[in-house]
């Protein structure tokens, strides 16, 4: 099942993996071009319009195929090739960015509207592309490591995303500001070409055969979460765990120009996230041994809720920096032990089912924070979406608290 015959590889001889270390680099690479594209897409278009509801539907187009599409994908994941999945949905991600860039360069003089349009397209395309190859990026990693490995890889496999968190808005920004968007655009692009050549190197092993006779819809899926308390429980925290990502976005320069005047905080601010997320991950890396999965995913949960609130509550720039690092440090402990334990209680037979509705959650409440976040800031203010938005995830806290109680953990790194 895996190429490496040792069980118990250390992070080091994972990551130098023919098939483990092309799936995590690649996805360093893309993760890299999602958030390039996101924040250069944000940026472009609330500069363009002004709008922060203008902003939100950028994230729609982007995230809003998970609700139509994801589910469709993960059962094929249980069934189907994962290697041609992920390349599948590289080439849309790649003809998604590429097309905005290929647009703005044709006319730099496009104002309003005209430039908001090309880029709401492209992002729905790369947003197809992150709907088909999603499910089985997830659900792939049980197979490619040994039980005793899972932990750790499950963590390393959510550390591109921080990674991308940290630099991918970062250098957006600074490639749309110094250069422009189109060649921003573009990066996104190439980034994910490359990832594409990294999965053809790699040996992705084809699914298990599922039971006879078993149920192939993704009803069975919904079905199993019915009958697992605690599965859906961690679910629906990373569902709020995704709405409660979505303002250092989609709020991040409607934040900026109520503390600055500008979007020149929208840099500072994202990467303040992004580097909370990877602190996160190495405290999270060194307390696997000692603390149960519940206890942190607990602790990302009321972490994230109290950044929101306190960036919310801000009167300075500096103040907002530091919220954004304790609301990212949650959402990275939060999300890599939430994941781990999903991973670990999903049955094989409905892995690709189980990872599809964690992306259903995750990516898809990303469209309803964005929408609802960005109509409460534009009627009222940037503080009152960020109240709320952590006031929410708070109530998410003590739900997962109250309804995981008496449950036995599972999960612990060992």
């Amino acid at each position: 099942m895996v190429d490496e015959p040792l069980p118990n590889r250390t992070i080091g001889r994972l990551l130098t993996d023919r098939t483990f270390g092309a799936l995590f680099w690649g996805k360093l690479l893309t993760s890299f071009g999602v958030f390039i594209h996101s924040i250069v897409a944000a940026v472009v278009v609330f500069e363009a319009t002004g709008s922060a509801a203008a902003v939100a539907l950028v994230t729609v187009a982007q995230f809003g195929p998970q609700l139509a599409l994801t589910p469709l994908t993960g059962r094929w994941a249980d069934t189907g090739s994962p290697t041609f999945q992920i390349l599948l949905g590289r080439i849309c991600c790649v003809v998604g960015s590429a097309s905005v860039a290929v647009w703005l360069l044709l006319d730099d003089q496009l104002r309003g509207w005209a430039v908001a349009v090309p880029v709401l397209v492209g992002s729905l395309l790369v947003g197809i592309g992150f709907s088909i190859g999603g499910p089985a990026m997830q659900s792939i990693v049980p197979a490619i490591v040994t039980p005793e490995e899972l932990p750790r890889a499950m963590t390393l496999n959510t550390l591109p995303m921080m990674v991308a968190r940290i630099a991918g808005p970062a250098v957006g920004a600074i490639v749309a500001t110094r250069i422009g968007p189109a060649p921003a655009f573009a990066s996104s692009a190439a980034t994910h070409a490359v990832f594409a050549l990294f999965v053809l190197v790699a040996r992705f092993p084809p699914p298990e055969a599922p039971p006879p006779r078993s149920d192939r819809r993704v009803w069975a899926a919904v079905r199993h979460l019915r009958n697992d308390r605690v599965l859906g429980l961690a679910l629906l925290a990373v569902t709020i765990l995704g709405f409660g990502s979505d303002p250092s976005i989609t709020l991040a320069p409607a934040l900026s120009s109520l503390l600055t005047g500008d979007v020149a905080l929208v840099g500072p601010l994202t990467f303040a996230f992004g580097c909370g997320a990877a602190a996160g991950l190495l405290v999270l890396l060194l307390a696997l041994r000692w603390l149960e999965q519940r206890t942190l995913s607990l602790a990302g949960l009321v972490l994230l809720a109290a950044g929101l609130a306190g960036a919310g509550l801000a009167r300075h720039e500096l103040v907002a920096v530091v919220a954004f690092v304790v609301a990212g440090c949650g959402f990275g402990v939060g999300m890599a032990s939430l994941s781990t334990h999903i991973q670990q209680r999903a049955p094989v037979h409905l892995r690709g089912r189980v990872m599809a509705l964690w992306m259903v959650g995750f990516v898809g409440s990303r469209p309803l924070a964005s929408v609802s976040l960005g109509l409460v800031t534009d009627a009222w203010s940037v503080r009152a979406g960020l109240i709320i938005a952590g006031v929410l995830v708070g109530g998410a806290a003590i739900a997962f608290a109250a309804g995981t109680r008496h449950e036995p953990d599972v999960g612990l790194a060992g």
